[in-house]
């Protein structure tokens, strides 16, 4: 698996190379300026560096792939030991192993980054330049004590993740948006758009999407909301789901298409890749960027207008963001009842506005209240997530369209999530309930053999 080398290094010198910062890189403190901590952190990186270069020499990297975990192990921990023992450099077992396990994550993996994503409490992982990680736990943005040993070793690793996907970034082309090989969404954008050094933010792949059950467990919705908006799945409503960023949009749609059934022919489109469907006549669509040339572009319009020729029941879109909003209302329009799309916005009103604008983009020049009925007879309800200062992500409302009054879209709240404090601790207090009003779509829903508690929609009697 090794090449022939010299244990001493490249040059026959056994000692860390300062490599000099590249052009446009802060120069790295100096050891007067640094803490005993900070000195001692960026001695073991240095001394990571020497040895992954050393392995990087050593490797036959053609059959690294081929090579288990555990025998790549013991030849990095034989090498390791040795060199450390010709440099003089004695080290605690404990670290030793460490340091091994951190070798094994650069040669294989992501680096510094391995041990974020093997962590299932963390969501986000937000790289701002080499010196700075965050990451987002249970909602909460918090540092990160994991580093990257300067901007080439960042470079280095964004350049490993968007070349396992057929992408790449450089001055030409200076962001990406990709996904790993477990469906986690990366987005990374480096100089000179990116000021300070290279920006690299994932959205974690959930391995097990979370279910109505456990949203209701962990406060996200009521089971009264659970058993309308499964009974909305069910009776095949047109459903949209809006929020912010990083308010469980596509984790409640996950959540949502567990209740479409089985004899169903689906169709999802995506930017990248991330909804979890567990049906089995599922057909998944990515979109594609353009290539080196300036071609083979390929955008969400492109997939919808073509999803329409392959005889689906139900189109999923993952996030309306233009033109195609315009052809998915066309579908939800023409017999594809029970299709679910995402936008981003902070109210259910300011979902159907953007719905608004992104189908203006298609250039017609459509009057807007054509352009709103549209919206009132393709979609039924507007399910509307926030994420709160404390971290939860709750079910705000969840409002059905009603038509239209003249040229106005008219709109009612069937639940709605009131405000009443704060803990001293920070946790918003307040409670979801029902307003009183029972749903025009009720009656589809008892057509399709749905019944519904009698007391669903009393607001005095919800939790």
């Amino acid at each position: 698996m090794f090449k022939q080398f010299n244990r001493s290094g490249r040059n026959g010198e056994s000692q860390v190379v300062m490599l000099p910062p590249r052009s446009g890189e802060a120069p790295r403190a100096g050891i007067a300026d640094l803490t005993p901590v900070d000195a001692e952190f960026n001695a073991r990186l240095e001394l990571k560096s020497h040895l992954h270069d050393l392995l990087l020499d050593r490797l036959n990297l053609s059959v690294i792939d081929k090579v288990e975990r555990e025998e790549l192990r013991r030849e990095v921990a034989g090498l390791v030991s040795q060199v450390l023992s010709d440099e003089g450099r004695p080290m605690r077992a404990e670290a030793f192993k460490t340091l091994i396990d951190e070798l094994l994550d650069e040669v294989l993996g992501f680096g510094p980054l391995e041990p974020l994503l093997a962590d299932p409490t963390i969501n986000d992982i937000l790289v701002n330049s080499h010196r700075n990680v965050y990451i987002e736990r249970f909602g909460v943005l918090e540092k990160s004590k994991v580093r990257f040993r300067d901007e080439r070793h960042l470079l280095r690793i964004i350049d490993k993740i968007v070349s396992r996907v057929g992408r790449r970034v450089d001055e030409s082309s200076p962001w990406v948006d990709a996904r790993l090989e477990d469906g986690s969404r990366v987005n990374a954008i480096i100089r000179p758009c990116a000021v300070d050094g290279p920006s690299l933010s994932i959205r974690k792949f959930a391995r097990n999407p979370l279910t109505f059950q456990r949203l209701v467990e962990i406060g996200t919705m009521t089971e009264a909301a659970a058993t309308f908006l499964q009974a909305l799945v069910q009776a095949r409503l047109n459903v949209l789901i809006s929020g912010g960023t990083g308010s469980g949009k596509t984790t409640m749609l996950n959540a949502m298409s567990s209740y479409i059934g089985q004899r169903e022919r689906v169709v999802t489109i995506e930017d990248a890749a991330e909804l979890q469907l567990q049906q089995d006549h599922v057909v998944r669509l990515e979109t594609r960027p353009v290539n080196p040339t300036g071609g083979g572009l390929v955008t969400q319009r492109d997939l919808v207008r073509n999803a329409l020729r392959m005889r689906p029941d139900r189109i999923i879109v993952g996030e309306v963001r233009g033109a195609e909003t315009f052809d998915m209302l066309q579908a939800m329009n023409t017999g594809h009842d029970g299709s679910m799309t995402t936008v981003h916005a902070n109210t259910a009103r300011d979902a159907i506005g953007r719905l608004e604008q992104m189908v203006s983009m298609i250039g017609l020049d459509l009057p807007v209240h054509v352009i709103r009925a549209q919206i009132a007879s393709g979609l039924h309800l507007v399910v509307q997530l926030n994420r709160l200062s404390d971290g939860g992500r709750r079910v705000m409302s969840i409002s059905e369209i009603t038509g239209m009054e003249g040229s106005t879209l008219t709109m009612q709240d069937i639940f709605v999530f009131r405000r009443t404090g704060a803990t001293e601790a920070g946790a918003i207090e307040g409670r979801f309930l029902a307003t009183g009003i029972r749903p025009r779509c009720h009656e589809a829903i008892r057509q399709a053999g749905i019944e519904l508690p009698p007391d669903l929609f009393i607001g005095t009697g919800v939790q």
